[in-house]
């Protein structure tokens, strides 16, 4: 038996997600965050193996689905199937082996970020919502002055997207809290923030968020999950997956969004 009517689409079953995780008890909990970073891997895995990857038991991940609205988890699984565009390749494994053949050289180590690399962008257009893309244009492009903050291995997107609009000539301010300065009073009414942090996220720009979305300023966030505090406070999500490997995340799906959404900013405003 369900808890409620299960999701219809992906969008509807991120924002169910996002609805429910905070009140789940522990490992409930742990099944939200993990779907919430890995939902490519619902449509290819068996709910052993979700569970395993969350750190719970089968039959916890099976309630957590039964939470979601749906009798099971083959039911969850076949709207990821339904949604699902087939050729996706096994990158982990390809991975795995380069790990085992053991000869960690420059070259090998090179072939293994690009694959990490191709399989994010492959990933791509399956994670950002078309909808929200546009919206995210239209909010900056309409915007007196673009602020943008990204923090840590956030800071690479940033810088970029400030460099590219300032290019095209578009109004942007890079707030970098270098010395600790707070720039926050610049952030006007009529401007927009575009935000860029990933899982576990900056408490710098979190705060910037918080604080501005209380001003009634636009935001635009490029994170890594559906269920992030970004969209609690309001904000435009762009949702990026990226492929890990090892202690190191790949950038290319998130540098790729960047350059799309800056470009398509500055043609807009240019109209």
């Amino acid at each position: 038996m369900t808890d409620a009517a299960a999701p219809a689409t992906v969008r509807e079953f991120e924002e169910k997600l996002l609805e429910v995780a905070a009140s789940l008890p522990k490992r409930l909990k742990q099944c939200a965050d993990y779907v919430a970073a890995n939902t490519d891997r619902i449509a290819v895995s068996t709910v052993a193996e979700m569970a395993e990857a969350a750190g719970v038991q089968p039959s916890a991940f099976m309630r957590f689905c039964q939470i979601m609205g749906f009798s099971g988890y083959s039911e969850m699984q076949r709207l990821f199937r339904d949604n699902y565009v087939g050729g996706w390749p096994d990158y982990s494994t390809r991975l795995d082996h380069l790990r085992e053949m053991g000869e960690h050289s420059g070259p090998r180590l090179l072939a293994e970020f690009v694959e990490a690399g191709r399989a994010s962008l492959e990933n791509l257009l399956k994670s950002v919502d078309p909808q929200s893309l546009e919206e995210a244009v239209d909010l900056l492009a309409s915007a007196n002055l673009v602020h943008i903050i990204g923090l840590r291995r956030s800071f690479p997107v940033a810088s970029y997207i400030a460099y590219a609009l300032e290019k095209m000539q578009v109004p942007a301010m890079l707030h970098s809290v270098a010395g600790r300065l707070d720039s926050s009073a610049a952030i006007r009414p009529g401007d927009a923030l575009l935000a860029i942090t990933f899982s576990p996220y900056s408490a710098e720009t979190l705060d910037l968020v918080e604080a501005v979305r209380a001003r009634g300023v636009a935001v635009v966030a490029l994170t890594d999950t559906a269920v992030n505090p970004l969209r609690k406070m309001g904000a435009t999500i762009l949702t990026v997956s990226e492929v890990d490997f090892g202690a190191f995340r790949s950038l290319s799906a998130t540098l790729c969004t960047a350059i799309a959404l800056s470009a398509a900013v500055g043609a807009r405003r240019k109209v």
